[in-house]
């Protein structure tokens, strides 16, 4: 798998990363472990986690994990700043929620946790989870600064920032890296976003690359029972995307890939992959299967006169 430089830094990376968001939930331990090896196998380092994945519980897989396949063969890429909002108990089950909290005392607790459960004594990529309004600036640039100093962080990044907090933050921290979705469904970004990280020197990860699965397809003739689309917690964002331009980007990159001999999934990973600024992509699979289809469209290269089509058809007019 081809190896990228993140930004005007020395850090490489996988022009193609892992995500464990569905480890602990939709993906069991056997299964993670399945696809965090053929990952491996393939060439691929950069594996994307959170305190906030499942609750926690796709930290605790990914931990004895590294330790099994080594520490030095992949680039753990790892945010802190969310901490959960628990219901009361008496009100029965209900999902956990995330508040934002970018204090330095959050920070560098939720760091030493993860580092405590990884097995590590440092991350590749310590990223802040969201823009805190409640936290001063000068204090989340002082924490990325202290966390790189120490040597618990090589380098530091941002996650789901605004153009203007991004290049706000930018000019304060030693920032490396800046992670937000980016889609031919979810362009939006290219309007600051994008600039603020080139003229920054940041490099783009971007993460839900097939919109949600929208872009591989397969809700063109209704919503497969086994989907995100059927499941009652991604249910409303997986409609809330199937709008008149979806179908029209989706109809052109299913065209794409038929006339290519490959899939929707492979087409849309090689588009976003291929935009400038971006480093690396990040995407998550329940199982080996979805993960298998995703490392096979990694050889995938676009045509300059597909890719343009498909540039012009996603772009939004309003």
């Amino acid at each position: 798998m081809e190896q990228r430089t993140v930004g005007r830094s020395g850090l490489r990376v996988s022009r193609l990363g892992l995500a464990t968001h569905t480890w602990g939930r939709e993906t069991d331990t056997d299964d993670a472990a399945a696809q965090l090896v053929a990952f491996a196998e393939a060439g691929g380092t950069l594996v994307d986690a959170s305190p906030a994945y499942c609750d926690g519980a796709a930290q605790r897989i990914l931990g004895p994990l590294v330790r099994e396949i080594g520490r030095e063969d992949l680039v753990l890429s790892v945010c802190s700043g969310q901490t959960p909002v628990r219901s009361d108990p008496a009100a029965g089950p209900a999902p956990v929620r995330w508040r934002v909290d970018a204090s330095r005392r959050t920070m560098m607790r939720q760091l030493d946790q993860t580092l405590s459960l990884l097995g590590a004594d440092h991350l590749d990529l310590w990223t802040v989870a969201a823009w805190d309004p409640h936290t001063p600036l000068e204090e989340v640039a002082g924490t990325l600064e202290y966390a790189v100093r120490t040597g618990r962080v090589r380098y530091a990044g941002v996650r789901g920032y605004d153009g203007w907090q991004l290049a706000t933050l930018a000019a304060a921290a030693p920032l490396t890296a800046a992670q937000t979705p980016y889609s031919l469904l979810a362009r939006g970004v290219e309007h600051e976003f994008v600039p603020a990280a080139q003229h920054h020197g940041l490099g783009i990860i971007a993460t839900a690359p097939l919109a949600g699965g929208i872009l591989t397809g397969k809700y063109r003739d209704g919503v497969p029972a086994d989907s995100r689309g059927a499941d009652e917690a991604t249910a409303a964002e997986i409609n809330a995307g199937l709008d008149d331009r979806a179908v029209r980007v989706v109809d052109a990159v299913v065209t794409a890939a038929d006339g290519l001999g490959t899939s929707p999934l492979a087409v849309a990973l090689a588009w976003i992959r291929d935009q400038p600024g971006v480093a690396t992509m990040v995407v998550g699979a329940r199982d080996i299967g979805q993960l298998t289809g995703v490392l096979a469209a990694e050889t995938l290269e676009l045509p300059r006169a597909i890719a343009a089509a498909l540039g012009d058809v996603s772009a939004r007019t309003e």
